[in-house]
């Protein structure tokens, strides 16, 4: 009897894309596949990865960096791709394209010693930063609104920053994009968690192109097994329990 494992991990990293529309259309009963349908499959696939933002946090998306703060400047952008503009100087990291998001903000200070200070910023909102009578007056940061374009996102800093401010830093946790799908031969920008969703959710995409009759089954496997992979994908927390005392007669 066969006791002898493989000894890797790396099936999601190995797994192509012509792979998985392959899995898709064995799912649709379909094998005949043709260049048509993988590049057809490959834009579905693309369309799908951008749907999935909309459905929530990815918390495999989220980084943080920091930001480099100049004195009078409130607005600093971020864009989709280089080709769209120069985003804003960040720290250690520069040249961070793809921002979905930002989830929230610190003022920091002494950002490589060992005294290191984070003051929390509020994330305000269109109506609450249109109030503000003067936004570029200086001082010390302490809120911030975000614009989402299509090509860039911009960050808003009130007060600007003072000649003090200026010398600090901040730091952000943002959403990155899921990268687009690439070349057949590459893997995908996804934590193995969400294989089985990604392949479900491509064979019910194609079902609607090529399998009209398998929609809804397909539709309720896709669902169940995003569900399944974005409960895993949760950013856990301890969790503390309190018994509960029951004392007769009082």
């Amino acid at each position: 009897m066969a006791n002898t494992t493989s000894g890797t991990t790396t099936f999601d990293k190995t797994f192509s894309i012509d792979e998985i529309i392959e899995e898709a259309f064995e799912r649709l009963g379909i094998q005949d596949v043709t260049g048509y349908h993988l590049k057809s499959s490959r834009r579905s696939l693309n369309i799908m990865l951008q749907e999935w933002g909309n459905r929530g946090i990815h918390y495999w998306e989220i980084a943080d960096t920091n930001i480099d703060l100049i004195e009078g400047q409130a607005e600093y952008k971020f864009f989709r791709a280089s080709s769209d503009g120069t985003s804003a100087v960040t720290t250690p990291t520069n040249g961070i394209y793809g921002m979905s998001d930002v989830l929230e903000a610190q003022l920091r200070s002494n950002r490589t010693q060992t005294t290191q200070s984070d003051s929390p910023m509020t994330k305000v909102d269109r109506s609450t930063y249109a109030a503000f009578s003067n936004k570029l007056s200086k001082g010390t940061p302490n809120q911030y609104w975000v614009q989402r374009f299509i090509d860039h996102v911009s960050i808003s800093v009130y007060p600007t920053p003072d000649s003090t401010s200026a010398s600090k830093d901040m730091h952000i946790y943002y959403i990155k994009r899921i990268q687009d799908v690439g070349a057949y031969t590459n893997a995908t920008d996804l934590p193995f968690r969400f294989v089985p969703c990604m392949v479900a959710g491509l064979a019910y995409y194609l079902s609607m192109k090529y399998a009209p009759q398998l929609i809804q089954g397909m539709k309720l496997v896709y669902e169940d097994e995003f569900q399944r992979a974005l409960k895993e994908d949760g950013s856990a927390s301890s969790t503390y329990i309190t018994p509960k005392v029951y004392y007769p007669g009082v």
